[in-house]
């Protein structure tokens, strides 16, 4: 019987996105991020992401993110974007992930948005984790603060109050930050099926934050255990325009 071949190595961690999609499923932009992160043990979440992706590592380490960001006018195909549903503040709770084809990609454990209806239709439609919350984005000077509480399903109360001062911006990004920042796809599941999202935007105008404030439990309702420290990074970025293409094949194991 012939042996298996060893599945590829990673893509390379690009600042820029591998391929342009010129024949977009989905447009939106993403505003006034800021990035989150703290270093966990790959086998501690291996479990947590859907089949035929593995836990994507960096000298061994592997990362859960808590990002909060305002979603822009998503639209469909090359229709323009919807200007009230398609506009809400959103803050998801991510880990890193990479397929027996290299890709490498994010893996959402939960969304929470203001809008129902993009809620309802992606949780339906979708199978996306997407939640119903109360949320707020206010700036005051060089502080963006980022607020939510859960509405629907559930837990209800779920929060989150997050403050940054925005810094400097960084000319060189690390290793490490493109590695947390700049992933072109999403491993999901649908109907049972192994799903990769391809997408694609500018590279990120990263901008170095300081952590105000961080009272949160959206991780703890993700499956994770309290953060015992503060993140290890903390990262701004004002924004940039998206395209979705079409998912790929499915992420498992290629066939022989």
């Amino acid at each position: 019987m012939p042996s298996t071949p060893p599945p590829p190595p990673p893509d390379p961690i690009t600042a820029d996105a591998p391929e342009a999609i010129t024949r977009p499923l989905l447009t939106q932009s993403w505003l006034d991020l800021t990035f989150l992160h703290w270093a966990v043990d790959p086998a501690d979440v291996a479990s947590l992401l859907p089949p035929g992706a593995v836990p994507d590592t960096l000298n061994g380490v592997t990362y859960v993110g808590l990002v909060a960001f305002r979603m822009h006018r998503v639209g469909w195909f090359r229709l323009p974007g919807v200007p009230y549903l398609g506009s809400f503040p959103e803050t998801n709770v991510r880990l890193y992930s990479v397929d027996a084809h290299g890709r490498r990609g994010v893996v959402f454990r939960s969304l929470d948005a203001s809008r129902l209806v993009p809620v309802a239709v992606a949780r339906t439609a979708f199978r996306m984790p997407y939640l119903w919350s109360r949320m707020a984005i206010r700036t005051d000077g060089d502080s963006v603060t980022y607020t939510s509480s859960r509405r629907w399903p559930g837990p209800r109360g779920a929060h989150s109050r997050i403050t940054v001062r925005v810094g400097e911006r960084i000319e060189k990004p690390t290793e490490l930050e493109h590695f947390l920042t700049a992933r072109w796809g999403m491993h999901s599941a649908f109907f049972g099926r192994p799903m990769y999202l391809p997408n694609a935007h500018p590279s990120w105008p990263l901008h170095r934050a300081e952590l105000v404030e961080c009272d949160e439990d959206l991780m703890a309702a993700a499956g994770f255990p309290r953060p015992a420290s503060e993140p290890l990074s903390v990262l701004y970025s004002p924004g940039v325009p998206v395209r979705f293409g079409r998912p790929a094949r499915p992420a498992g194991i290629p066939t022989p």
